[in-house]
């Protein structure tokens, strides 16, 4: 391995707008695939999964315009690998199907957890405790 980092031949900085980035297309992209599978996949795994309050906080917070837009690319594209059914480790796997989507909720937790308001857990915890209070309407 050299010590000098090289750069890939695949990418010339000079070809990259400055005032234009990918990130937004792929989190607007990330927030359509949770916003379609995310409460079906929910409501089936919730009982089964114990980071499911993780999953909803991260929901709530990333649906929050007060939480920074760095913060939602990062929860949406792990709600995303959650809710998409080609995983590292298959979901159907007993026991072991979860652990993939466990690790990468943590992750995130662990870089963008501030953001995480008391009243994205305090909203993830009346979801399961059956508060009948329905969340589409309740992330809206």
């Amino acid at each position: 391995m050299s010590a000098k980092p090289k750069a890939s031949p695949d990418v010339k900085a000079a070809d990259i707008p400055r005032d234009h980035a990918m990130i937004p297309a792929v989190t607007r992209l990330d927030e359509q695939k949770v916003d379609e599978g995310f409460w079906p996949k929910i409501r089936k795994v919730a009982g089964k999964i114990p980071f499911a309050s993780d999953a909803l906080a991260l929901f709530w917070c990333a649906k929050d315009p007060e939480t920074p837009t760095a913060a939602k690319g990062m929860m949406f594209a792990a709600l995303a690998y959650f809710v998409l059914p080609t995983d590292v480790i298959p979901d159907v796997l007993a026991g072991l199907g979860f652990v993939d989507d466990a690790a990468v909720i943590a992750a995130v937790i662990g870089v963008a957890g501030k953001h995480l308001k008391p009243r994205h857990k305090e909203a993830a915890q009346a979801f399961l405790s059956g508060d009948g209070t329905d969340p589409a309407v309740r992330a809206r």
